[in-house]
């Protein structure tokens, strides 16, 4: 399975249009989405940035009659949209933790967060995440998180995370620790666009909402 990521933000004042336009298209994108195998498709928006999520059996060439098909729908967006990252170029992977991937996603919940890096702090990101994956091995992650990627495009940090709600359990006073230790220091190299350590930092940030999906 290959997952794919893409990013684009609607233009200001613009919002309100594109939720109209993504409804009246919406029958187009999933018929192109089936037509190119893409499946687990989602998109989340927090403010004005849009994130998008999907997974493919095999690499998609958009050419031809589906190259044809995504312009058509993209000319509906003229003026709405300006693309971060297009789903025809690939974002960087910056982190992965697939762990035992749910086919059955009824008992999914989905945590998505959007963060901002410091200028020019892309590699030391990357490094301190690659050490993660270095201490992690070959051990593979049974769960609650599972599908875990992260992924970056110029200076936007974009992470999707499926979540088995049958194994999830009250964090420890350890595990507690842990997490406000990794977040604070992250706070160093980038600041958040969603309000995942709100609770930590006391400041107000969107909370990030799937505004589509399609299987």
């Amino acid at each position: 399975m290959l997952r794919h990521a893409f990013a684009l933000a609607v233009n200001y004042g613009c919002f309100e249009s594109f939720r109209i336009q993504l409804g009246k298209s919406w029958q187009e994108i999933t018929a192109l989405l089936d037509k190119t195998g893409a499946g687990n498709f989602s998109l989340w928006s927090a403010d004005t940035l849009m994130f998008g999520y999907y997974e493919t059996d095999e690499k998609v060439q958009l050419s031809g009659e589906t190259r044809a098909a995504f312009d058509t729908i993209m000319n509906t967006f003229e003026g709405l949209v300006t693309w971060i990252s297009p789903p025809d170029e690939e974002m960087r992977l910056m982190y992965q933790d697939f762990g035992v991937v749910r086919k059955n996603k009824e008992l999914i919940r989905h945590r998505v967060f959007i963060t901002r890096l410091s200028p020019g702090a892309q590699e030391e990101y990357k490094r301190r995440h690659d050490a993660l994956c270095d201490a992690r091995g070959d051990k593979v992650n049974p769960g609650p998180d599972s599908n875990f990627s992260i992924w970056n495009a110029g200076d936007y940090i974009f992470g999707y995370d499926e979540i088995d709600t049958t194994m999830e359990k009250a964090e420890t006073e350890e595990s507690l620790e842990k997490t406000v230790e990794w977040e604070s220091r992250m706070l160093e190299i980038m600041d958040w666009v969603t309000d995942d350590v709100d609770w930590i930092t006391d400041e107000r940030h969107e909370h990030i909402k799937r505004l589509g999906f399609h299987g």
